[in-house]
């Protein structure tokens, strides 16, 4: 779940969807027992959903009093605050697993953001839509608007999406830092609203990725 200082009328209803879409992959690189920090937590789902199936010792930071009060209900811990404030004052590699499902898009310094995260974790998993997508590209050439659909649910006026970013732009960045990607996966959304896995021309065809990174220096000492 998306969150900012600079957003606190979003309506984050119409993007609940959106967000549970790796939820499963999630719970699937997420180890049994490890110490988890979601960044953007929602009321959150997602934590629940790797306590219960992983057993996890889940910390979650929510800007949004409701949904941390939603968090503390369903019995999760959870921080309320600024995600990029939070983050810096926990220790290098306090966690195993860093979160940020839908969330790097939405803030002033998401590279700041990344770098703290493979800072305090020692994976962190990242999901964003890919501007890039062919449909996408056809709407803005064809009807000169920005598109309205199922991954981008929000209006130019009031997204909380602060930026815009393709799978090539995120993997070029990972290669211009030195961070190791540990998997990635793309889905698309068909136009019967079925959901399927993209393999080939992912920056072309996916809706929205998934990438499981971790610091460089990391990988080449536990080589």
């Amino acid at each position: 779940m998306n969150q900012t200082k600079l957003q606190h009328n979003i309506d984050w209803s119409r993007s609940t969807s959106r967000d549970r879409v790796f939820d499963h992959l999630i719970c699937q690189l997420t180890g049994t027992g490890e110490r988890v920090l979601d960044l953007g937590c929602g009321s959150g789902d997602l934590l629940l959903l790797l306590k219960r199936e992983k057993g996890i010792r889940e910390l979650g930071i929510e800007l949004d009093s409701e949904y941390a009060a939603d968090c503390l209900a369903r019995g999760l811990s959870v921080i309320q605050g600024d995600l990029e404030e939070s983050i810096n004052d926990f220790n290098a590699n306090s966690f195993d697993l860093i979160i940020l499902n839908q969330v790097m898009l939405s803030v002033p310094n998401p590279l700041k953001l990344l770098e703290n995260g493979l800072r305090v974790g020692k994976r962190v998993i990242i999901t964003f839509p890919n501007f890039a997508h062919w449909r996408i590209r056809l709407q803005i050439m064809f009807r000169g608007r920005l598109p309205v659909n199922r991954y981008l649910p929000y209006e130019w006026y009031e997204t909380p999406n602060i930026r815009l970013a393709t799978v090539d732009d995120f993997m070029n960045l990972c290669q211009q830092k030195q961070i190791t990607l540990l998997e990635k996966q793309f889905i698309s959304q068909s136009s019967n609203g079925k959901l399927r896995p993209v393999i080939f021309r992912p920056n072309l065809r996916s809706s929205v990725a998934l990438f499981c990174l971790t610091s460089h220096d990391r990988n080449i000492k536990n080589d």
